[in-house]
Order: structure tokens, then C-alpha cells, then sequence
């Protein structure tokens, strides 16, 4: 069966909250490689795994003028709250004190619902039938 994901600007608006999501990059080999190899990604499963965060694989911000296979994203199940004691643990698992990354391979993004919002047109029925008829 094939693997079905949506994009993080459609779970934005499921969920209707900002999303965060993780990214996994190889800028030497030009975003090519297998992200199941990622030892990053593998790392960054394992502690979210270890400190009860859930996630979900999902596919990068929705367009209408490009498509993108899936490259190993990630969406994580935490608020965007720095009051919220899941998110400071995310936050910490991914980032250094001063904001910047802890992976050279791995960006941690956040979608605000309003980005989000910009594709709520994508949701309405056939949407995508019908951008591929006239594609």
C-alpha cells in the first residue's frame, strides 16, 4: 500500500495552530541520499522517542508550481509555546542556547497558521484533480 502524507501546511490548518516541523538536508551531496541512512534523523527519532514526543512524517509546504518526493520531514506534535514544557524539550533536543541549530544537516522550521492559511484553497474537494487535468 502506498504511503499516504500530507503536507505541513495542510496539518497547520487541521490542527489550527503554527506547526513545527524537522527537515533533513545533505547540502554535499545536493539534497540527494537516502534519509532512512541519516544518522541525524536517527538521532533525532531515538530522543523524541526517549522523551515522549510525538511525531508524524509528513511532506514540505504545499506548491503549486513544483512537486517534492518525500526527503524524510518530519512533523512534530508539540505546540509552538515556549511555555509549554514539551516544546522546551524539543527545542533543546534541536537547538543550541543562542537559537542556532544543533544539526548541520537537520533545519527545525516553524509554519505559523496564518502561512499556513494561504493554501486553505487546497482543501476544497478536487482541488488537485483538477490543478493535474490542467497541469
Amino acid at each position: 500500500m502506498p504511503q499516504l502524507l500530507n503536507h505541513i501546511d495542510y496539518i497547520g490548518r487541521q490542527k489550527q495552530r503554527d506547526v513545527l516541523t524537522v527537515e533533513f538536508h545533505n547540502f554535499k551531496t545536493g539534497f540527494t541520499g537516502d534519509y532512512r541512512q541519516s544518522q541525524v534523523r536517527i538521532d533525532i527519532l531515538a530522543a523524541f522517542d526517549l522523551n515522549g514526543i510525538a511525531y508524524q512524517e509528513c511532506i514540505g509546504y504545499a506548491s503549486e508550481t513544483r512537486f517534492d518526493s518525500y526527503r524524510g520531514q518530519i512533523y512534530i506534535d508539540v505546540p509552538f509555546d515556549r511555555a509549554d514544557q514539551q516544546y522546551r524539550i524539543v527545542e533543546a533536543l534541536l537547538e543550541n542556547v543562542d537559537g542556532t541549530t544543533k544539526f548541520d544537516k537537520a533545519w527545525f522550521i516553524a509554519y505559523s497558521l496564518d502561512f499556513c492559511m494561504k493554501n486553505v484553497h487546497h482543501d476544497a474537494p478536487g482541488f488537485w484533480d483538477h490543478l493535474m487535468e490542467t497541469y
